[in-house]
């Protein structure tokens, strides 16, 4: 079915800016959610205390799903993550208490109400609420005729441990039991009709819409995303430096917007249609751009994505950060700053060793190679001996001292 073709706002969307990737009915979903408002829902884990970029594609469809006039429901796995699930995993996960995982959703709520509008009919919901009432055995009873040993073999999150000779805990086992729950579950207390998910997901949202058919004669659709890389090969929402956290206490505003700037060419028109709300003709006019006009479109993009996530001024000020730090070659205050004992800079800090206190490289080794490459800077001054040593001598009037690697990761040294 092509883009025109679709009657629901909310369809026509997600299929013209690319989020759609499997659809369990599309032309009976698409006269559902043209006919008025419907329910639909993304399961997150609650595993960490922020979510991260490659939690977006989500995130942003749930806000697509609000903006065209339905409502959106993001669940929490309060219980689901006291199991962990398997899918795409080699090994258990680390179990969390339950104080844990609490703090983790409230910390994370803050990053859905910058993409959700929780007065206007968003809704968060915590499956904690009705997996740790269900009684075992009852469960069993009414869930557990319904799945048969044999499917749930054949699920990839399952062959993928045994053909590895993984272990796979009979507790994992059970997440997608509980999983296809949540869906029976959200139906029957919000009139939830649809999940949606990575393209990974799909067997487990299946299995929630059968379940659904089969214990309640529900009508539930099923829809995916595909799963998204860079055109590199990167897993979206991680680099050399870690997670690309959404929570700006874990990388600031200034890191966020570095994060998208540094796109590569082949990914900006497709990122702009999935970050970002610009008009698919803006959109199409960017994407245009040849040369080193194609870092025009990759500061727009870095913009809006940030502006998306922490408001319009922070983006504003990422972006004049860069600028300052990029073209002026001045050093901006607004850098990701480290703070490190000051007793450190008086004894004289190895170069190698401020490097990666700054979280620039890894290990003394990597800042040796780096060196050698003529990749580390102090003070925009190029490192050419790998054994010199950073004291107080080394700050600037501003009383800090700028390290950089390459020409876009930038930190400054502030000694305390």
């Amino acid at each position: 079915m092509t883009s025109p073709s679709f009657r629901s706002d909310f369809l026509r969307t997600l299929s013209e800016r690319g989020y759609i990737h499997q659809c369990s009915d599309l032309e009976r979903l698409d006269a559902k959610a043209a006919e008025g408002p419907i329910t639909a829902y993304i399961g997150f884990d609650a595993t960490a205390s922020s979510l991260h970029a490659g939690h977006l594609l989500s995130i942003m469809m749930l806000r697509t799903l609000q903006r065209t006039g339905h409502r959106p429901i993001a669940l929490m796995g309060g219980g689901t993550t006291k199991i962990g699930d398997p899918s795409g995993k080699d090994e258990a996960r680390k179990m969390l208490t339950d104080q844990q995982i609490s703090d983790n959703i409230a910390s994370i709520r803050k990053v859905f109400a910058r993409f959700l509008d929780f007065d206007g009919g968003a809704i968060m919901e915590n499956n904690a609420g009705w997996l740790d009432e269900l009684k075992y055995i009852p469960l069993l009873r009414e869930v557990g005729p319904h799945f048969t040993i044999n499917r749930m073999l054949t699920f990839d999150s399952v062959k993928l441990r045994l053909e590895r000779e993984q272990p796979l805990t009979f507790l994992e086992f059970n997440y997608m039991i509980l999983q296809a729950y949540d869906f029976v579950e959200l139906n029957r207390r919000h009139g939830c009709m649809l999940q949606m998910g990575g393209s990974d997901q799909w067997g487990n949202i299946v299995n929630g819409m059968e379940l659904g058919r089969r214990m309640h004669g529900a009508d539930l659709f099923a829809l995916t995303t595909p799963l998204l890389t860079t055109s590199s090969g990167a897993k979206m929402g991680k680099t050399a430096g870690g997670a690309v956290w959404l929570d700006a206490d874990l990388l600031s505003p200034y890191e966020y917007w570095q994060y998208w700037r540094n796109a590569g060419d082949a990914d900006v028109e497709r990122f702009l249609k999935l970050f970002t709300e610009l008009p698919l003709d803006e959109i199409a006019r960017l994407a245009a751009l040849q040369g080193q006009e194609i870092n025009i479109a990759k500061e727009v993009l870095a913009t809006e994505a940030t502006a998306l996530l922490h408001g319009r001024e922070a983006a504003e000020k990422a972006k004049e950060t860069a600028r300052t730090t990029f073209e002026q070659g001045a050093l901006a205050v607004d850098l990701p700053t480290v703070e490190l004992p000051r007793a450190k800079l008086e004894a004289g800090l190895p170069v190698a060793n401020a490097f990666v206190e700054a979280g620039l490289v890894a290990s003394t080794s990597e800042a040796r190679r780096q060196i050698k490459g003529g990749g580390l800077r102090v003070n925009d001054a190029a490192v050419t001996d790998e054994k010199a040593s950073i004291d107080l001598a080394a700050l600037t009037p501003e009383g800090v001292v700028k390290l950089s690697m390459g020409k876009k990761k930038h930190v400054l040294l502030k000694p305390v």
